[in-house]
């Protein structure tokens, strides 16, 4: 059976392959599981990610934005609603149907007008005769008819109604004494006393206690314009039941507290707390109303649930993680600062690729890998060991590599070069792009830096745009308030890397990484590796130049 709660799994910001391909193949393997997993990114992928979910035809993961849940991912109530039109009796009949304390008043598109609340409603029976005089000098006389089980005999456009009542009660001195100007005037069978009210200036005529209007009485109603009603029930309710005849846009709230779907919930159950209302609706971005949140459902709502793989720290995850419900942590990186309340699934081994881990996942679980699962891990593991030139790289990743090019039936060799051709290609990128296809950041020492990675056939390709490349690190490092930012431009072919810095302490990378006699960016022969090499010799230089 499967869980229908979600979990997202996501790997770090400024994705690489690895990072998409195992999120996408880590889901895969948790949907067969029963999971109702989803694989998530932080970001755009760059031109070798795109190309392998191409080749083997995969669907670009969700942008994962924030760990954080929105009203649109929790449990609401479902959108009951109302016209404009509904009545107050047909609201409290519903209000007493449903167990509603409140209904959202929508119009025909669906969009919130306002709401009402069975405290507004109460008003009409307990507040001030005012209000409820001024709502029925509003109300049309069909929708009276209809509240006290009536029937409409006689309408005229042209009536005249001041919204006040009277019941009449025939003595001797007949309706001598009764001003009826403009008035609702609730009458019995009575057609002498019915043509007298309406000779007096009755504005509306409800006639109780009878089935049958006499044609004369019509007749006099048309000359003095006066609608008449029959109505369904006796003198008293027909008196208690019109005063709920008002359609509930006459008194209902259009100043609302609402909240829209894409809201995060802490901070809806933040802004709850300065108002007393019991539920709040929700709406979409256009005012369509999607269903009402109360204090409940914040209460009882569960944060999104996460597994992480390619990265294990705060600055490299998902905008408030430290917020989420984390489940996994698949990594093969040092174990940084992500912290939880409670244990969890952590694996974290000395292996080239993350892909590889999870791979071996597959097996240990006896579940087969799809053919065009195992290319793309394949491509993750060959990127990410840079085709085994990398040292990180493993004799596990290697057997793991070639037992996943049998499945997918591709020549390693052959697979790589069209790849990292693809990789590779920067003639077509503007130097802030080749900036973010690959970029980390890491906290050494006190120190911000982030650290970009750019494959390219060959480093001289590096020097074709070093001036313009300088500008933008400059100005990058500004806006992120960056201590420190390394290019480090790296070739498979030539097995080394060019290294450009921006930043006040820019001078550590060549202290890290020498120059030659008399040379500007010096070719690094062997250094490959952002993880086990750039990383470790940039944290060393950072310490020493401080210490």
């Amino acid at each position: 059976m499967l869980n229908k709660e979600k979990i997202y799994i996501t790997g770090h910001r400024h994705p690489d392959t690895d990072s998409i391909a195992s999120a996408i193949a880590y889901a895969k393997l948790k949907q067969r599981q029963g999971f109702h997993a989803i694989a998530c990114r932080l970001g755009p992928v760059n031109a070798e990610t795109e190309y392998l979910l191409e080749r083997f035809h995969m669907d670009l993961p969700m942008l994962f934005e924030d760990a954080r849940a929105t009203l649109d991912e929790i449990e609401i109530d479902g959108p009951l609603a109302i016209s404009p039109q509904t009545t107050i009796m047909e609201t409290l009949e519903l209000m007493s149907e449903q167990n509603k304390q409140s209904y959202g008043v929508i119009n025909a598109q669906g969009k919130l007008m306002g709401m009402v609340t069975k405290s507004d409603l109460a008003t009409v029976g307990l507040g001030d005769t005012a209000v409820a005089i001024q709502l029925l000098q509003e109300t049309p006389p069909e929708y009276i008819a209809k509240t006290v089980s009536g029937k409409m005999i006689y309408m005229d456009k042209a009536y005249h109604f001041n919204g006040k009542t009277s019941v009449i009660a025939i003595a001797e001195t007949k309706l001598n004494n009764y001003e009826l100007q403009d008035r609702l005037v609730i009458v019995g069978n009575d057609s002498e006393a019915q043509e007298a009210a309406i000779r007096k200036g009755a504005g509306i005529l409800v006639a109780v206690w009878t089935e049958h209007i006499e044609d004369s009485v019509i007749a006099l109603a048309k000359e003095y314009h006066c609608p008449i009603i029959l109505s369904g029930h006796g003198t008293m309710n027909t008196s208690r039941y019109l005063f709920f005849s008002p359609p509930v846009k006459l008194l209902m709230k259009t100043d609302l507290v609402s909240f829209n779907k894409n809201e995060f919930v802490d901070e809806v159950g933040k802004k709850m707390l300065k108002s007393r209302y019991r539920s709040y609706p929700v709406i979409d971005d256009e005012n369509h109303l999607i269903g009402y949140v109360s204090r409940y459902h914040i209460l009882n709502q569960h944060n999104k649930k996460v597994i992480l793989v390619d990265h294990n720290e705060y600055a490299q995850s998902v905008k408030s993680i430290e917020k989420a419900d984390l489940l996994e942590v698949v990594d093969h990186h040092r174990v940084c600062d992500i912290s939880t309340n409670r244990p969890i699934s952590f694996r974290n081994e000395i292996i080239g690729s993350t892909a590889s881990i999870i791979t071996s996942i597959y097996l240990e679980n006896q579940m087969s890998i799809p053919k065009d699962i195992a290319g793309l891990l394949l491509g993750a593991i060959l990127s990410d060991t840079l085709k085994f030139k990398s040292p990180t790289t493993t004799a596990k990743d290697k057997g793991l590599a070639r037992m996943l090019a049998e499945i997918a039936e591709l020549d390693i060799d052959v697979f790589a070069k069209e790849m990292f051709k693809v990789s590779s290609n920067i003639s077509n990128k503007t130097p802030r792009e080749l900036l973010n296809q690959d970029i980390k950041k890491f906290e050494i020492d006190g120190r911000t830096v982030m650290i970009s990675q750019v494959i390219a056939y060959q480093v001289s390709e590096a020097k074709e745009i070093e001036d313009t490349l300088q500008s933008e690190m400059v100005k990058f490092a500004q806006e992120k308030g960056l201590d420190l930012l390394v290019v480090a431009f790296t070739s498979i072919l030539e097995n080394g890397s060019v290294f450009y810095a921006a930043g006040d302490i820019a001078d550590v990378v060549a202290e890290a990484f020498p120059n030659h006699f008399e040379e500007e960016h010096s070719f690094q022969e062997d250094i490959l590796s952002r993880k086990n090499q750039i990383v470790p010799l940039l944290s060393r230089a950072i310490i020493n130049s401080v210490h």
